[in-house]
């Protein structure tokens, strides 16, 4: 196919599929712990490591992985102290990190730079870029393998979790971790404005499906790598851009499932 002669396409399928799997692994408990809010505090967060990075000439993707830990780190710190209003300490850290990035970003020098961070630019990925996905995502599915037990128990009930001999401060604190880390080098390539629905959209069209925990991961997976695959395709074709695109056919997708299960089931009765 002609899309596969052009080296900087078969960078972006890679760098697509890679972040089609590990999305929404993390996607699934942030939606069952009832967190859907926190992709968006973290990927705003993402967006004002960007700016720093860009006005004081660090690589911005370094910048919003650091930036998005201290956020994720604070917004579970936040939560432990406000236990009775836990969804404040997520609106603290998004306003904290809009403010930045507002302000900061009076001070970028290319604009065009800028811009390519909060739409996406997955068809741009450097070489350091490419490595360092690849490299986080890796270190991501492999620890979501490992920890899939003890990530299952702190969805549904920590204090469960806690009398079954599951360490629920250090499995929160590697989950936090992998959230940020996921949040902050998918910025580069849906863009750190979209970045969150692509954490809770294959997520929600999932659960219209699934029966259980295993197969809500499955099918998000699934879904996410239909809609990034079918999204880079058009995007190619039509020239439009990729991160914008994938999140449209991914709320397509979330509707069309909608409106089929509840026809289905206005025929059963």
């Amino acid at each position: 196919m002609e899309i596969f002669q052009f080296d900087f396409m078969r960078r972006a399928f890679l760098v697509g599929i890679i972040l089609a799997i590990i999305i929404p692994c993390i996607g699934v408990v942030i939606v069952l712990k009832r967190l859907s809010m926190i992709g968006d505090a973290i990927s705003h967060t993402s967006l004002a490591g960007i700016t720093f990075g860009l006005v004081f000439n660090i690589n911005p993707i370094l910048a919003s992985v650091i930036f998005c830990i201290l956020a994720a780190l604070s917004i579970e710190y936040i939560r432990k102290k406000i236990s009775k209003y836990e969804e404040m300490s997520i609106a603290i850290i998004m306003s904290l990190s809009v403010g930045l990035a507002g302000l900061m970003s009076g001070f970028v020098a290319n604009n065009v730079n800028f811009n390519s961070f909060l739409f996406g630019s997955i068809v741009a990925i450097s070489d350091f870029e490419l490595k360092l996905i690849i490299i986080i995502g890796l270190i991501s599915m492999l620890t979501f393998i490992l920890l899939y037990k003890e990530i299952f128990y702190i969805t549904f009930n920590e204090r469960l979790a806690r009398l079954s001999g599951v360490p629920v401060r250090r499995i929160n604190f590697i989950f936090t971790i992998l959230t940020a880390i996921t949040i902050s080098i998918s910025a580069r390539t849906v863009g750190a404005l979209i970045v969150s629905s692509m954490i809770v959209v294959p997520v929600a069209t999932s659960l219209q499906v699934a029966g259980s925990y295993k197969k809500t991961i499955i099918y998000s997976v699934l879904f996410n790598l239909l809609w990034t695959i079918a999204g880079i395709f058009i995007s190619y074709y039509f020239g439009l851009k990729p991160g914008a695109t994938i999140v449209l056919i991914s709320i397509i997708g979330f509707l069309t499932i909608v409106v089929l299960k509840n026809f289905l089931s206005k025929r059963k009765i």
